[in-house]
């Protein structure tokens, strides 16, 4: 059997079918909170291999054209993050136990309150680690961390979903990307946030981290205003709320929940039933987000239309990409909404 390096790992995943593979040594999540960092997942862990699918660019068309949403949810989110990127790294963890080093694929979720329990172990922290994803993908030297917090790489821009194995087989690492080499602070993101979440770098609202001897930092996003955007209490990005609750004034611009209170919202109206009547004679509080829960257990409604879609224009635009069209991606005047659903000209 042929030794286990740096190279025959990432062989095997791109046979796998992912299109990235990075590398990062234990020792570049020295820094990590004790509820984020992988050795409490794995203390003997001395590897960390992150592990990347694209979104497909066609993905945001049928939002772009403002006439077909759920392609957004399922090869953009939910499927992508729960199917087509796991078939992968499932496969490259096999491959690495194969090689007789253990492999510890992590689903990317996000904890999304602190665990309550006590620790199972003296010394040891509680159950519900979860690693952040997109940090672990700048130690791996994949890309960078975009000014709105989205995952930046120089092949596909902000379109990728990214998973995580944990191994005791000692690898090579790859370089750290040079910080700013990929995010030029252009600010698309944020004027084009739907949501008014990315703030602009004269707010001060920045996070950052220290890897190595390199410095990364972005802004810090409001996910109260992010999260009731993406779930669907926008009428600025979402049609569909508009229709199902024309009376409802709900300014995000003016809000100051928590992404807790958010999600709280959110999915209680998108789960959410009524009694059938001639003027809503489903039953449902908003069709759409019934039906993709009922569906997926996710929507997706926002459309990335800030974080993704504009970073991306911007990056073609300016020749930021290694990937490159045929055609600019904008063809046709951006569709818009006010914050009461009204067609703005």
């Amino acid at each position: 059997m042929a030794e286990l390096t740096a190279q025959t790992v990432k062989e095997a995943g791109y046979a796998a079918g992912l299109d990235g593979v990075g590398i990062a040594n234990i020792e570049r999540f020295k820094d990590a909170p004790p509820q984020m960092n992988v050795v409490n997942i794995f203390p003997e862990c001395r590897s960390v291999i992150v592990t990347m699918r694209r979104i497909p660019r066609g993905v945001y068309r049928g939002i772009e054209e403002g006439t077909h949403w759920s392609n957004y949810t399922y090869y953009g989110y939910n499927r992508l993050n729960t199917l087509f990127r796991p078939i992968g790294t499932y496969r490259l963890a096999c491959f690495i136990e194969d090689h007789r080093w253990e492999a510890v694929p992590v689903y990317p979720g996000v904890a999304e309150t602190e665990p309550t329990g006590e620790p199972l172990r003296e010394g040891q922290v509680g159950p519900n680690v979860f690693p952040a994803i997109r940090i672990a993908g700048v130690a791996a030297g994949l890309g960078e961390m975009g000014w709105s917090k989205v995952f930046l790489t120089k092949r596909f821009g902000p379109r990728q979903r990214l998973g995580m194995i944990l191994t005791d087989a000692e690898l090579e690492p790859d370089p750290l990307i040079e910080p700013g080499s990929i995010c030029n602070r252009c600010m698309a993101c944020a004027r084009e946030c739907g949501g008014h979440a990315i703030p602009l770098p004269r707010e001060g609202k920045t996070v950052r981290i220290q890897i190595e001897d390199k410095v990364y930092e972005w802004g810090d996003v409001d996910m109260g205003k992010c999260t009731l955007t993406h779930h669907g209490l926008n009428k600025e990005v979402s049609p569909f709320l508009s229709r199902d609750c024309p009376g409802l004034r709900l300014n995000v611009a003016e809000q100051e929940m928590s992404e807790e209170e958010a999600y709280k919202l959110c999915y209680t109206v998108a789960g959410g039933t009524w009694r059938k009547t001639d003027e809503f004679p489903t039953g449902n509080v908003v069709d759409y987000y019934k039906t993709m829960l009922q569906s997926t257990g996710y929507f997706a409604v926002c459309g990335a239309n800030g974080c993704v879609r504009a970073c991306m224009i911007d990056m073609e635009r300016t020749g930021r990409t290694d990937g490159k069209f045929s055609e600019p991606f904008r063809k046709r005047p951006k569709w818009r909404l006010n914050h009461e659903g009204r067609i703005v000209e």
